[in-house]
């Protein structure tokens, strides 16, 4: 088994958190982003999307997609438990990983992909329309998120779990992609410096 990673790229990321939460370690292929190398025939034979991360399995299987790479990982080691512990612990977790997947991280990529000028190879074409109208977007989520956290520690419940992992990396990747967080989101800023001290964060 073979993770092709891609290093600070988010995606990337939400997987090494994961695997850090539950302490499972598993060989890493380092991809160069910045140098293209996720295009190369390497990464392209394995996923012809030409994107990162992708899990290799031993029997040559190949699993892309890094919630279907986390979801693989939590069947074979259900502790902690990331995505739930019951039917309707599962179910909010899903609920919550979709809302702040769609409302704030692709909010936050489509700002950076489409405005910063090292992303010009990457998302052809740039739509600099595009890029702005989606900082407010952003924005707007972590005002709901933050009303949200007023009555819970964790995104989804009492527990941490993917979803957090995701708003996680979103947060962080607001500062590439030149979006603030309102001062005034105190719940918002308690749950991020609560989630960025745990020491899967610097995976």
């Amino acid at each position: 088994m073979r993770l092709f990673d891609g290093g600070r790229a988010p995606n990337p990321r939400r997987v090494r958190i994961f695997l850090a939460e539950k302490s499972i370690e598993v060989p890493l292929v380092p991809v160069d982003m910045g140098a293209m190398e996720h295009r190369d025939e390497t990464v392209a034979r394995l996923n012809p999307l030409r994107r990162l991360p992708v899990l290799e399995l031993d029997d040559g299987t190949v699993l892309t997609e890094s919630v279907a790479i986390c979801r693989y990982f939590e069947e074979l080691h259900p502790e902690p438990a990331l995505f739930g512990k019951d039917a309707l612990g599962r179910a909010l977790v899903e609920m919550w990983q979709r809302r702040v997947e769609l409302g704030l991280f692709m909010s936050v990529a489509a700002a950076f992909r489409h405005l910063h000028p090292a992303m010009k190879e990457w998302e052809v074409p740039q739509v600099p329309e595009w890029g702005e109208a989606n900082k407010p977007k952003a924005v707007e989520f972590m005002r709901f998120l933050d009303g949200e956290l007023a009555t819970r520690p964790f995104i989804a419940g009492d527990e941490f779990s993917v979803a957090d992992i995701t708003g996680l990396v979103a947060i962080q990747f607001m500062k590439p992609a030149r979006i603030e967080m309102p001062a005034d989101l105190h719940h918002l800023r308690r749950w991020y410096d609560d989630v960025a001290a745990r020491p899967s964060a610097a995976a």
